[in-house]
């Protein structure tokens, strides 16, 4: 009887991969929510109200990295702990955890558990999936382990051995999995960041390379490192890292020629480099910041809301809505301008269903970004004019972590806002939406054409 029971389909049998990751991000956040309510999580050791332990659940799970209340100033050690291995589960994805627990605990990985890791990866077929996953740990960790290594030779002298091994982990992994969360509020004040690292090679440099190996991808890392030549990449990688370098190169640019003599200025040439490049990188979902922004010329602030609503490529750490999907869109514009019938790059056709899922992508995060900037400048302050809050809402749905007005000066309605659109921006919006959709039993049926006038 017993073993008639167990053998019995679980709830997560009759959902679908989409509901599973809702349903698997979802209950991670509200667990870490419960955990860091408790008075153990906080310094002073009092209850943390529900909605701020929310926000920085979701902030963490979601590896977004804006905060109403300051890291190292409110959390404890058991705080501190909560918040870096929920930036690691969302870092690694759900699907990632629960595999490598199933293989740790001895069983099979059946099936159904292989096609929620592919569609988790968006590949094309469950072949080889358990060695995929293998990989990317063993990926992450390296970089991981790395960065921290070079951080402690500055944070070993400057916080003491044991405390500089801890800064050093804890921003490794944040920096890598573009989360954003620091530990320096205790010494240079609260939600300052890493600015008093601004002309600091070392850290800049550091946490801006773990920023990119993480945003580029796990797929594409590993294709570095295995040093394979780029015509043996796939198209995704191909495209991912053309667009992560093109927009890079042009974010530095951009701003350090905008900021030159603004607030750049008093700068040396190498330090006004390091942060137009830092910004540059951090705008691709990860959440640190060299420089106070609200000192940036709105133009660069409008450069910054491009870059973080692109974010970072596929299977990666990061938000947006990737490099490939804008990478999609440009060679579907330039098809359209040269009257070609098909989309073309690299001697390879893609194929319709991307193109449809690129333009809802975008659709999609076009909607959600209008939607939460008309909610966060109509409900909150005078500190949120239309500026701050497109900037916030695209900070929170690109999974970014910048803030311009101040995340912690949201009151209860903006903070949900807030952690609806992170939710959205790390599961995908596509996904989201698509849970509450029933499936069209008619899609076979082909109707006849008919021409529409646009443009």
């Amino acid at each position: 009887m017993l073993k008639k029971f167990r053998n019995k389909p679980t709830i997560l049998y009759w959902l679908s991969p989409a509901q599973i990751m809702v349903f698997g991000f979802g209950s991670i956040i509200l667990l870490g929510a419960f955990l860091l309510t408790l008075p153990i999580a906080s310094n002073k050791g009092v209850w943390t109200p529900f909605i701020d332990c929310l926000f920085t659940a979701t902030s963490s799970v979601c590896v977004t990295g804006l905060v109403v209340l300051d890291t190292s100033l409110h959390w404890s050690l058991f705080g501190k702990i909560v918040i870096i291995l929920l930036i690691q589960i969302g870092g690694l994805g759900f699907m990632t955890i629960s595999t490598l627990i199933v293989l740790f605990l001895g069983k099979k990985v059946d099936i159904r558990q292989r096609v929620l890791i592919k569609e988790s990866y968006n590949q094309d077929h469950i072949s080889g999936t358990i060695k995929m996953v293998l990989a990317v740990i063993k990926y992450t960790f390296s970089v991981e382990i790395l960065g921290s290594i070079i951080l402690s030779t500055v944070f070993i002298p400057e916080f003491g051995f044991y405390k500089g091994i801890g800064y050093s982990v804890f921003h490794s992994i944040s920096a890598f999995c573009n989360a954003g969360f620091d530990l320096f509020g205790s010494k240079y004040g609260a939600f300052t960041s890493i600015s008093h690292y601004y002309n600091n090679p070392v850290v800049v440099f550091t946490i801006a390379a773990l920023i990119i190996l993480g945003g580029a991808g796990f797929f594409v890392g590993a294709n570095i490192l295995s040093g394979k030549s780029l015509k043996k990449w796939k198209l995704t990688s191909k495209l991912g890292v053309l667009i992560m370098v093109f927009l890079l190169v042009l974010g530095t640019v951009l701003l350090f020629t905008g900021e030159y003599n603004h607030s750049l200025s008093g700068m040396t040439g190498l330090e006004k480099f390091e942060v137009a490049f830092f910004q540059s990188v951090t705008a691709r979902t990860a959440g640190f910041a060299t420089i106070d922004l609200t000192k940036f010329r709105e133009s660069s602030l409008l450069v910054m809301i491009f870059l973080m609503f692109i974010g970072a490529s596929p299977a990666s750490t990061g938000g947006g809505i990737k490099t490939t999907t804008f990478a999609v869109l440009l060679l579907a514009l330039r098809t359209f301008l040269k009257n070609e019938s098909e989309i073309t790059v690299f001697r390879r056709r893609i194929g319709v269903y991307t193109i449809r899922k690129s333009i809802g992508v975008l659709v999609m995060g076009m909607i959600f970004l209008l939607v939460g900037t008309y909610l966060i400048s109509a409900t909150q302050g005078p500190k949120f004019g239309l500026l701050e809050s497109s900037f916030e809402v695209t900070s929170a749905y690109a999974t970014v972590g910048l803030s311009l007005a101040g995340t912690n000066n949201l009151n209860g309605l903006g903070r949900f806002i807030l952690i609806v659109l992170m939710f959205a921006g790390r599961v995908g919006s596509l996904t989201l939406v698509s849970i509450f959709i029933k499936e069209n039993k008619m899609k076979n049926v082909r109707y006849a054409e008919e021409s529409i006038t646009v443009g």
